[in-house]
């Protein structure tokens, strides 16, 4: 007998930002489906301190890009946990692609990745989720800035930002809200990546708060927001969390 419990789907949950979340949302009460793509042992180890928190959850591999994943993604959620009351699409990778470079090979894996993969669990999200649901993209606070190297990255942010505010309309009358978290630069792995020290510290030096990169607690803090009882009635947004990221 399927027994049900509040369930949230992190895509991109084993690591950095998408870790962050998976262990707030189990804080927060739910049952957390981490989903990752390549690294198992981050992703046992997510789910272990989870346990280890006295929560509930369950890895499951897939790629965000791969229709057959999600919908697999999606099933073993319901069957394992009875519904899915939450989805939080963290997944995304952020290479420096210069335009001029042209290299067609990596701009399709961004796009495969943040765009497709969004539209696709986007997708997965509004066939499984019951009235009361909540949907959560992860956008980017880049997409206000024009910085070399991040065309490709910022164009699939700006259509992870389109999708999410067209979604909320498609949703209307169901109960479910559907918005996007974008962060500012936030220290995790993806972030730092190829990255100097005097770009760390010049791109940190925007935020207006006080200069410094951000955490993924706080931005896992701000998904808790919209998936608890105080988001009832944000439906639609982009929630810049970046510290007044100039």
């Amino acid at each position: 007998m399927i027994t049900k419990t509040r369930t949230a789907i992190v895509t991109g949950g084993s690591r950095g930002i998408g870790r962050a979340i998976s262990i707030r949302l189990a804080k927060d009460g739910y049952a957390v489906v981490v989903n990752y793509i390549g690294n198992k042992e981050q992703a046992d180890r997510t789910v272990a301190d989870i346990k280890g928190l006295g929560g509930n959850a369950l890895a499951i591999q897939g790629d965000v890009g791969n229709v057959e994943d999600m919908e697999r993604l999606f099933a073993t959620a319901v069957e394992t946990f009875g519904s899915i009351d939450v989805v939080v699409n963290s997944a995304g990778i952020m290479p420096m692609l210069p335009i001029q470079e042209a290299d067609m090979d990596a701009f399709d894996k961004v796009i495969n990745v943040n765009l497709r993969g969004t539209f696709i669990v986007l997708g997965q999200a509004a066939r499984h989720l019951e009235r009361g649901g909540r949907i959560i993209a992860l956008s980017s606070s880049v997409i206000a800035h024009s910085f070399p190297g991040y065309g490709p990255y910022i164009a699939t942010k700006a259509g992870v930002e389109g999708l999410v505010r067209v979604l909320a309309n498609e949703m209307r009358g169901r109960g479910i809200t559907v918005n996007a978290i974008a962060p500012g630069p936030v220290g995790t792995d993806l972030f730092l990546e190829g990255k100097s020290e005097e770009q760390i510290a010049r791109i940190s030096g925007l935020a207006t708060l006080e200069p410094r990169l951000g955490s993924p607690e706080e931005i896992a803090a701000a998904v808790s927001f919209l998936a608890g009882p105080d988001g009832t009635w944000i439906n639609a947004q982009v929630l810049r969390v970046n510290g007044g990221m100039a």
